[in-house]
């Protein structure tokens, strides 16, 4: 049963590793000529913040296939839940950095918080160890909308 733990432990990765390589370009130029809040975590604590966020949520999402018993009729609204709020999460990396869409990533970002928080209660009678080893990823999100927000209103007229 381990080969499942690891695959959707990775798999959250996945999305991060492809929004790195966009990442890493756009953190050297574009990036640099935002106005941005002073209380932003400095750049050297978003990978291992993320890194730790993706286990995290990788690790919880076994935790609910498994005490569902798989992929079972169960646990379409969880997992479903789950996938959506994944592909949300991977999605803004492009829109944000890659395409320049701040306003668009914004509301991504929103959509991906509420999603975060709806998979959690959906998450809860089924195992509150996995709710809670969300917990942290709900609070980054918070974080990270208020920066995406800060930064677009900061910067509208740099949006392409």
């Amino acid at each position: 049963m381990w080969l499942p733990m690891l695959g959707m432990t990775a798999l959250p990765h996945l999305g991060g590793l492809l929004g790195g390589f966009i990442t890493r370009k756009e953190v050297k130029t574009w990036y640099l000529t935002l106005k941005k809040p002073s209380w932003r975590p400095p750049n050297a604590a978003f990978p291992v913040v993320w890194t730790c966020l993706y286990t995290g949520m990788g690790y919880s999402s076994y935790l609910v296939w498994k005490e569902l018993g798989g992929f079972t009729e169960e646990a379409v609204v969880p997992l479903g839940l789950y996938g959506l709020q994944l592909a949300l999460n991977w999605i803004w990396t492009p829109i944000f950095f890659g395409a320049h869409k701040m306003k668009l990533a914004l509301i991504d970002i929103v959509l991906l918080t509420g999603t975060v928080g709806a998979t959690m209660v959906s998450w809860y009678p089924v195992s509150r160890t996995a709710t809670l080893l969300m917990a942290p990823y709900l609070a980054w999100l918070c974080l990270a909308t208020a920066l995406n927000y800060r930064v677009w209103r900061d910067n509208r007229e740099k949006e392409e």
